[in-house]
């Protein structure tokens, strides 16, 4: 998994509320087990019309936010089913952080399994937030895991809280299995003492 540390890109602002899973990536796109190629697919049904061409008041597909890396979103983001191509799918496009006042329990775990950081804000502070990633000129927003700050466009800065270990987790870019790996050594001296004690196993 990519390490997360510091993070200077476009925000995108949607603003909408109780975004679901269904809507980041539809039910149809979720057939592979792979992780890439989501990306054109999310949001599907905001992005694109029924002939498959490009929605041009959707965020996303106006300059300058195609680039985006960070979105600033509504309350209660990733919420509905449990289904892990939503940050696949963001992951894909190039989100690789998503800002909001509150996210759906198993989106939010499911983020940090995979190198996204979701942050919470208060709700003024998304709104300013919001304010920032809409204004065309500027929509820049830089993130820093390490101090756990977000640098507005103005100079401000917004702090923000996370727990400890999905924090060390995002810096160090170990998922599961990466925290397992970590644990090799100890792993293969159990086996092979368990090997000689109890062969029959």
């Amino acid at each position: 998994m990519q390490k997360f540390e510091k993070l200077t890109g476009i925000a995108a602002p949607l603003g909408i509320l109780n975004i679901d899973t269904d809507m980041i990536i539809p039910k149809q796109f979720l057939k592979t087990i792979k992780r890439s190629g989501l990306g054109v697919s999310l949001f599907h049904e905001m992005r694109y019309d029924n002939d498959g061409a490009e929605l041009p008041d959707f965020v996303l597909n106006k300059a300058p936010w195609r680039a985006a890396e960070i979105l600033v979103a509504g309350d209660n983001f990733g919420c509905g089913s449990s289904r892990e191509h939503a940050p696949w799918a963001l992951l894909d496009f190039g989100i690789r952080c998503v800002i909001s006042t509150s996210f759906a329990d198993i989106f939010y775990n499911n983020c940090f399994k995979n190198g996204i950081l979701p942050i919470k804000v208060s709700a003024d502070e998304r709104d300013a937030l919001l304010a920032d990633a809409a204004d065309a000129e500027n929509p820049e927003l830089a993130i820093d895991l390490i101090a756990q700050t977000i640098s507005r466009p103005n100079g401000a800065t917004i702090s923000f809280e996370l727990d400890p270990f999905r924090r060390q987790c995002l810096l160090d870019g170990l998922d599961d299995i990466g925290l397992t790996l970590e644990k090799a050594a100890a792993i293969n001296s159990f086996e092979a003492e368990r090997k000689q004690s109890h062969p029959w196993l």
